[in-house]
């Protein structure tokens, strides 16, 4: 049997991040994808945005770690030449009622530690952004966007550069705690070969399949596995030349950040995501879907052209709250959760995950 110091399995931005981490602090380290590929999960299905930090509660987990990795993520992308672009981005009341909302949100962010928001009138706003419609704005200058699959490889790079090694089309079947650690046995998909491996360290970074993988661990509680929901986010995008230069959020709403527009690298205009609670992972984007997109964007886009929507992608978020219920917080359990010496499951990383990855990775080293 094999030996290793870690297995991590799940081959995404957080799963990548986290074996950087580790195989930089010499253990070495193996990555375990299912997929052929990195990172064709959640990490290369969302908005792709440099998160400031301005929605979530204070003293959680997504506040702490969007605050730090935001500086973080420009810095690693900085000295790795990962493209990015910090463009900004307004979040915008379009009518009176969502005032006293803008304001929530510039006191909490301030007590979470982000001080560059600038609050907007409407007028102030258009002066930025003249095609937009709105009575008040926030301006957040330090969210930004970056190239998700760059960032995923230069990870990578790294993290094999201190020794990490990966297996891809490869699944994780069982875990099995000993007395000295994990025997953690695998399939390979294309010849169907199993392996088997023992090692010290276990982290579940799944994703969308980390509950299912947590309950394969022989040791762990069944009470420490979260149930967790789909949310169905679908994009579409317009041809032609971008007619902002920031990202453009409404208000949030409840179960995410409502249809926001955000720009790429390569200044396309995209639009997304909705809301749709689904049972199975399906990456099909429904055109229809396309009319609730127009009545929603035309609340701060009136001149949204009719017909110009078309279909990019979606992305599926693991919910640990269903519709209508508070948001939750990252799951991020170590042994004094489950009191597995060694082991830890992250449950629900969706957004900011992305902007989170590499204190998230820091987090997780300290638990093991």
């Amino acid at each position: 049997m094999e030996q290793v110091g870690c297995v991590v399995a799940g081959g995404g931005v957080i799963g990548i991040a986290i074996a950087r981490e580790l195989a930089r602090r010499g253990i070495e380290t193996l990555i375990v994808e299912e997929l052929g590929s990195i990172g064709t999960g959640i990490s290369s299905r969302n908005s792709g945005v440099i998160h400031a930090g301005l929605y979530y509660p204070e003293c959680s987990l997504k506040a702490r770690f969007c605050v730090e990795g935001n500086a973080a993520l420009y810095k690693f992308a900085r000295d790795y030449g990962v493209p990015y672009k910090q463009c900004g981005k307004l979040i915008v009341a379009t009518d009176s009622d969502q005032l006293q909302i803008l304001t929530e949100i510039v006191g909490r962010s301030r007590n979470c530690g982000v001080n560059d928001l600038q609050l907007l009138s409407g007028k102030e706003a258009r002066l930025v952004e003249p095609e937009l419609m709105c009575s008040a704005a926030i301006m957040s200058p330090s969210t930004g966007i970056i190239d998700c699959h760059a960032l995923m490889l230069a990870l990578l790079g790294d993290a094999q550069a201190h020794g990490a090694m990966i297996a891809i089309n490869t699944q994780v079947t069982s875990v099995t705690a000993e007395r000295t650690g994990f025997v953690v046995q695998t399939i390979e998909e294309q010849s169907g070969h199993q392996y088997e491996f023992q090692t010290a360290i276990f982290v579940n970074a799944c994703g969308l399949n980390a509950p299912a993988l947590a309950m394969n661990i022989d040791a762990l509680p069944m009470d420490c596995v979260p149930k967790s929901h789909y949310a169905k986010g679908n994009y579409f995008f317009v041809p032609g030349p971008a007619q902002f230069q920031h990202l453009i959020y409404p208000v949030p709403e409840v179960g995410g950040l409502g249809i926001h527009l955000t720009l790429d690298l390569a200044g396309s205009m995209r639009f997304g995501p909705d809301l749709e609670w689904v049972e199975a992972i399906d990456y099909t984007v429904n055109p229809e879907r396309a009319d609730v997109f127009y009545e929603v964007i035309r609340r701060y886009w009136p001149s949204l052209p009719e017909g110009c929507l078309e279909p990019a992608y979606c992305g599926i978020r693991p919910k640990l709250s269903f519709a209508g219920n508070p948001v939750t917080d990252f799951v991020i359990d170590g042994p004094a959760s489950h009191h597995i010496k060694g082991l830890v499951n992250l449950f629900g990383i969706e957004s900011p995950g992305l902007t989170s990855c590499l204190p998230i990775a820091q987090y997780v080293s300290t638990l093991v």
